[in-house]
């Protein structure tokens, strides 16, 4: 099985630069504390480092 990556948005992309709102809308967050998962891969680590002060990562 490949490996997932748990994803939270734990705070608001409301005040974030428009580019970061466009990336965090990509990994599929809509709502504060929800949740998705996603596979663990390049392009996913690498959004997610743009985003890092907006959301929580749990490996699985």
């Amino acid at each position: 099985m490949a490996k997932t990556l748990k994803i939270t948005l734990v705070k608001s992309p409301i005040g974030a630069v428009p580019k970061n709102k466009k990336t965090v809308e990509a990994l599929g967050l809509r709502k504060l504390h929800q949740t998705v998962e996603m596979p663990d891969n390049e392009a996913v680590r690498g959004m997610i480092h743009k985003v890092q002060h907006l959301v929580k990562v749990e490996e699985n």
